[in-house]
């Protein structure tokens, strides 16, 4: 008998691809990641609405092929120094990834107990907390998330390679003792209504500045941005108020905390959206550098 407990997963786990080599097509592994931030991100914004959160690939490995995903918090509107764990969110992806897929075969059962609901799937048992299992049947009715899920389903067998997907807590872990197979990943669900071509969304950002406007219009400054360079104006009244006040200076390298609006457009094929402008709506704090001496501090 095979027993695979989601309580024990933390702050994130490893997503196991079952294959006969150490490596996965690459196309494959950007959908699945991709998609399951989304679904994270989703499964955040009814669980935890004063936080935001990110997806974040801790490290990859062969035996078969692992990424070690992990869940980083933040207070909206605040940046918490020290990573803030959010179990719940981790404990409902890798409980989707799993009822959700077994009960697409006949013959499994349910059983829910006062503290946590067990999945049987012949002698495997699925054991889910029984917070973790409600949480998971409250978000599975927000249809942003089933598809971003759906999605990752998707991702996976792409590669053709891929013959399961499992979990284990990290990368120490041998094989996964349940293996969702490729098969049950390939059913396809109730279809749901179309993905819109194009979608808005808002996180908080580390936003250094490489190219600045020091005068209020809709001009676009240069930030690095995930080791990306991005433009994007600032539409914050606020921060040009207080710009015109001198309460601050700025210069290259000096860091912004704040609210970054993305637009992305979805490509049709992968069902992948990709960032197409950027706007910085609200600036938190501006953060300078340390300068030398009699080094001029404004641009």
């Amino acid at each position: 008998m095979a027993e695979f407990r989601i309580g024990t997963l933390e702050n994130g786990f490893v997503l196991y691809f079952e294959t006969p080599e150490t490596r996965i097509n690459a196309y494959a592994l950007a959908s699945t990641l991709v998609a399951l931030s989304d679904a994270a991100k989703a499964a955040n914004r009814n669980l935890n609405s004063g936080f935001d959160i990110e997806i974040v690939v801790e490290a990859l490995a062969g035996g078969s092929f692992k990424a070690r995903i992990a869940a980083i918090a933040k207070v909206t509107g605040i940046f918490v120094a020290q990573q803030v764990v959010l179990p719940t969110v981790v404990g409902v992806l890798a409980s989707y990834i799993y009822e959700h897929n077994f009960a697409k075969r006949e013959g499994v059962k349910v059983i829910i107990e006062t503290n946590e609901v067990i999945v049987k799937d012949g002698d495997n048992r699925i054991i889910i907390p029984r917070n973790v299992h409600e949480a998971t049947e409250q978000i599975s009715r927000d249809p942003a998330f089933v598809r971003s899920m759906n999605r990752m389903f998707d991702g996976v067998i792409i590669d053709e390679n891929v013959t399961g997907l499992g979990i284990t807590p990290d990368m120490q872990s041998p094989k996964p003792p349940i293996i969702v197979p490729r098969e049950l990943l390939a059913i396809k669900d109730e279809q749901l209504e179309p993905e819109p071509p194009t979608r808005v969304i808002e996180e908080d950002a580390d936003l250094y500045i490489v190219k600045a406007i020091m005068e209020r219009s809709t001009r676009k400054w240069e930030f690095k941005w995930h080791g990306l360079t991005i433009s994007a104006p600032i539409k914050d009244s606020n921060f040009y108020d207080d710009f015109a006040r001198h309460d601050f200076t700025i210069a290259p390298g000096d860091e912004f905390q704040a609210r970054l609006t993305i637009h992305q457009k979805r490509d049709d094929v992968s069902g992948i959206y990709t960032n197409t402008s950027y706007e910085v709506t609200q600036v938190y704090r501006h953060i300078s550098r340390p300068r030398p001496k009699n080094l001029p501090l404004s641009m």
